[in-house]
């Protein structure tokens, strides 16, 4: 049986991965309301941000309750699940790892104990400092084995949940104030005691974190999509630095750390739903202006555009307009695409892409075609949807990205091909237009871009396609995502345990560019 994976823009191959954001998040607090199942219908909306596990965590004001498993939300979940978790606070997860492997012990929320009562916490990004945050709890205890952590959970999130009892305070709000500043790189954190609802954003900003109300209470989200599912209004951003507590008594607010804006461009080209709003832009109207831009930037004469979908169909509409090119759908998605039990045949995985996508022969038969999506990351992809084209009979096949080429991991919250992946590094737009069997490719410039976002370049994080990462690294040696899965005993695994490169966890098999060449 094949069940939709959950993506808004799914691989097409299974070679080539799409980059992955980490998490959704989502919090709410509504007496007198169903909020397991509000938490349920919010996750179910930001499913595009993690399809890895799924997990909600609800309290009655006396306990939490929490039932979390592998799986995508609608797999996890049934009626009588949702029913058991009672209560008038709830916090949910959706995870893809980027610290921590993809297994039980590592799904969302987190459970802790505190003097000020039991957490549930989930966290969207990935923190920079885990190694020293492990050592701290070393350093006091003489092992790293509490909670969650003596559970087999090797995540971030069960570092910052068995921290969170350390800290001094007479609330666990003062607590969290105490923590928070300690925590670097990228975090959204939506937690709870039995009795209040928190969130709290980094500094930077790096991920999206929202604001809502409901008539009988408030959430609190990754994006709007969640806010708009469950028929909640939307109040504001969560400020970068920012700490909100939620009870009977309202909203609080704390700043923990001033606002130092790094926000994720990537979630403008890419990873946030199109109905998205990010620092009061519109990450849809960004998406049309990146395609605007890219045909002020490079127009070919050509009879037709058309998307790759759905990635790339913003893109190509903004791309269309601005070149007076005539849009067309060259590709028919197969709308049950997704995961699947059944292993294909030889035959069936040679086909590769066909099983997902079809071309539309007479739509492009004897064309000069642009195809436009939003990157390019190994270049597998590109180079099937090519080949497709060419079968099909176009005339000629002239690729346009709506990003600059990506030549840099991520290490804030995003899983990309390992440096050595990627087909840009090192390669010249001849060679990489050569791989992939196009007439020609462009790319848009970074200024293009970041024009699109209204954002001001100072505030915005390009790590992935410029090298230059806001957020200070630690060490090769310090950072990796099986970094918590290896012994902190230096003799055994010497640096704390990482992988041996700063992006290594992440390689798979793949074609040498040489190879695609031929």
């Amino acid at each position: 049986m094949t069940r939709n994976d959950g993506r808004l823009n799914f691989n097409l191959l299974d070679e080539d991965p799409l980059p992955q954001d980490e998490c959704g998040v989502f919090g709410v607090w509504a007496p007198g309301e169903e909020v397991s199942k509000l938490a349920y219908y919010g996750l179910y909306a930001l499913q595009h941000r993690g399809q890895e596990s799924a997990g909600i965590a609800a309290s009655d004001g006396k306990s939490i309750r929490v039932y979390k498993d592998l799986g995508l939300v609608s797999q996890v979940f049934d009626e009588s699940t949702l029913n058991s978790l009672t209560g008038h606070i709830a916090v949910g997860h959706c995870r893809y790892s980027t610290t921590g492997a993809s297994q039980w012990s590592n799904a969302q929320p987190t459970l802790g104990d505190t003097p000020h009562g039991t957490v549930a916490l989930g966290h969207n990004g990935n923190l920079t400092n885990s190694a020293d945050l492990r050592d701290r709890i070393i350093e006091r205890h003489g092992r790293a084995d509490f909670g969650e952590l003596n559970q087999g959970n090797t995540t971030d999130t069960a570092l910052v949940t068995a921290l969170l009892k350390e800290q001094p305070g007479d609330s666990l709000e003062a607590q969290a104030m105490a923590l928070l500043p300690t925590l670097e790189g990228a975090f959204c954190l939506v937690f709870m005691n039995e009795n209040t609802l928190y969130a709290a954003r980094d500094p930077h900003g790096v991920r999206p974190l929202v604001l809502g109300r409901l008539a009988s209470g408030w959430v609190v989200a990754s994006e709007q999509s969640a806010l708009a599912t469950v028929g909640a209004s939307v109040i504001r951003e969560i400020e970068p630095g920012e700490l909100i507590a939620i009870d009977s008594d309202g909203v609080r607010s704390h700043r923990f750390a001033a606002a130092n804006p790094s926000r994720c461009v990537f979630e403008y080209v890419y990873l946030a739903r199109p109905d998205a709003n990010i620092n009061g832009r519109s990450v849809y109207e960004s998406r049309v202006e990146m395609g605007r831009q890219l045909a002020r930037e490079d127009t070919h004469d050509a009879d037709i555009v058309i998307p790759v979908p759905e990635s790339g169909t913003p893109a190509a509409v903004g791309y269309a307009e601005a070149s007076g090119l005539p849009f067309a759908q060259g590709f028919i998605k197969n709308a049950y695409v997704g995961r699947t039990f059944i292993e294909p045949s030889q035959t069936l995985r040679q086909l590769g892409i066909r099983l997902k996508l079809n071309v539309q022969d007479h739509v492009v038969r004897g064309k000069r075609v642009v195809v436009v999506d939003d990157s390019i990351v190994r270049g597998n992809t590109q180079r099937a949807i090519v080949r497709m084209l060419k079968e099909a009979g176009a005339a000629e096949i002239h690729v346009k990205i709506s990003s600059p080429p990506v030549k840099w991991p991520c290490f804030y919250g995003i899983d990309f091909a390992s440096r050595a992946e990627l087909i840009a590094n090192g390669a010249t737009m001849d060679e990489i237009t050569q791989a992939v069997g196009a007439d020609s490719l462009a790319y848009i410039s970074e200024d293009g871009m970041i024009a699109a976002t209204q954002q001001p370049r100072s505030t915005l994080c390009t790590a992935c396609f410029s090298g230059v990462y806001p957020i200070k690294l630690p060490p090769e040696s310090r950072r990796g995502k099986m970094l918590l899965e290896q012994p902190a005993d230096s003799s055994q695994n010497p640096g704390g345990g990482c992988d041996p490169g700063p992006d290594a966890e992440f390689e798979i098999d793949e074609i040498p560019l040489a190879e695609a060449k031929k």
